[in-house]
């Protein structure tokens, strides 16, 4: 099985963010909670569901990620760059994407 993370958008101010272990959205993918069984995905799920009918979150979805050199890397293109960052200048305190990232 494909590792998994779940992320969504804040609902606040839209930037994306990660479901860590201690079950706070975080900004950092790599602060994520892992999930490598069936069971795990199941619950990230139901966590996801949660959040978003709290309007914590939205756009909530489950990502697969690959481990690499004790680095989460996302497998889409579109994951990798919301990892990064947005792409263009978009909010104080938010730098655009580090393209050598994205282009992994």
């Amino acid at each position: 099985m494909v590792d998994k993370v779940l992320t969504a958008n804040r609902l606040s101010d839209g930037i994306a963010v990660w479901l860590d272990a201690n079950g706070q959205w975080n900004e950092d993918l790599q602060s994520s909670l892992v999930a490598r069984h069936a069971e795990a995905v199941a619950s990230l799920e139901e966590i996801g569901k949660r959040d978003f009918s709290a309007n914590k979150v939205v756009d909530v979805n489950i990502i697969d990620v690959a481990e690499e050199n004790g680095r989460l890397w996302p497998t889409r293109l579109r994951e990798r760059i919301r990892a990064a960052g947005p792409t263009i200048e978009y909010a104080t305190g938010y730098k655009p994407a580090d393209t050598a990232f994205i282009a992994v």
